[in-house]
């Protein structure tokens, strides 16, 4: 056990990390949870860290963070995706001093347990003076959620003016078959593969090889789940894929993760139909709030392409804790972020001579 002015961090298992969180009455994120380290286990470069709940002086569990442990090329570091989880009530945030106490202490630990690690990379409510801009990935402080408590009226209504008026003009479209494919073969997956890259392709984003999708889906058993449209030229038929979406779900909360549009699907609004079968599919099945995970901002620009599409299914965004890269090694992160810079002005300056 590490200390902290504030905080004592110590390992906790899983089963207690989950009893700890839901006492508090806060949901577990899919990636804080057990279930994840299957998909990081099966992912080259990447496996399970281990959990720690940062105790008060008073032995009060105030937060607690799973890690999982990545190789970049010469360094290690960790990710706690949606980490950490504050044991307070829902919409209330800690402080700015206990996020810096918890950064503090966080990274003691960190330090004695595995000294390898170079950074941690985790989410915050405020930027404290410890962290800083991810070194290789794009951030996001806004997101759009829908309540999937209201069920499909109460949806349609919360949806912007415009994007029912889509909705309701796709949904008279008969051309559409909306489905959950469980059970897709890894040759099925290739199909659907190809429409991501050719969604790539056009929107100008780095993508991972399939493998990688592929065992996202078959490891996370029931909280991943699959979703396609297609268009039919036939009722009864199986038409051909256009759309689709990996979401996952657990513990009443849906979220997006990977998914794309081939041509004939921007032509047709399938990601608009297939979206609120998915949307509805989940609330039917008693889930709470679906994420639909970053829109852009001032923070993330690069994510603006996205921010109208997402936004005809509320009147407005929700503001999220960001994520940060939080130094363990601190010369070893500055030797980084320069030669991460001196890469990417070499890189500028090829693209300037073609």
């Amino acid at each position: 056990m590490t200390d902290s002015p504030a905080f004592s961090f110590a390992a906790v298992p899983a089963d207690e990390f989950e009893r700890l969180a839901h006492a508090a009455g806060r949901s577990v994120p899919v990636e804080q949870a057990e279930v994840w380290e299957a998909y990081d286990t099966a992912v080259p470069g990447r496996r399970p860290w281990g959990r720690v709940v940062a105790r008060d002086a008073g032995g009060t569990a105030r937060a607690l963070i799973a890690l999982t442990r990545f190789e970049g090329r010469g360094f290690t570091y960790l990710w706690a995706k949606h980490g950490p989880v504050w044991l307070l009530a829902e919409g209330e945030h800690p402080s700015p001093a206990d996020e810096a106490a918890f950064h503090a202490g966080l990274r003691a630990h960190i330090a004695a347990t595995d000294p390898r690690i170079a950074f941690v990379r985790l989410h915050a409510h405020h930027r404290t003076g410890d962290l800083k801009p991810l070194l290789q990935s794009v951030t996001y402080d806004e997101t759009v959620e829908v309540d999937l408590t209201l069920g499909e009226d109460g949806m349609m209504a919360a949806m912007g003016k415009t994007g029912r008026k889509k909705l309701r003009r796709t949904l008279r479209d008969e051309g559409f078959a909306l489905s959950e494919e469980r059970s897709i073969s890894r040759e099925g997956f290739d199909e659907l593969y190809e429409i991501y890259a050719e969604t790539a392709r056009r929107d100008g984003f780095g993508i991972y090889p399939a493998s990688v999708y592929y065992a996202l889906l078959t490891s996370l058993g029931d909280a991943a789940r699959l979703w396609v449209a297609r268009r039919t030229d036939a009722p009864g038929t199986p038409g051909r894929p256009v759309s689709w979406v990996i979401s996952t779900f657990y513990d009443g909360v849906g979220q997006d993760y990977y998914g794309g549009s081939n041509s004939e699907g921007l032509e047709t609004n399938a990601a608009l139909r297939l979206k609120w079968f998915i949307l509805t599919s989940l609330s039917a099945e008693g889930g709470r709030r679906y994420d639909m995970m970053g829109v852009g901002s001032a923070l993330s620009p690069q994510l603006m392409g996205v921010r109208q599409f997402k936004l005809q299914f509320a009147d407005d965004t929700t503001p999220v804790d960001a994520s940060w890269d939080l130094p363990v090694k601190p010369l070893l992160y500055r030797g980084l972020t320069l030669a991460l810079a001196a890469k990417r002005a070499v890189d500028r300056l090829r693209g300037g001579r073609r």
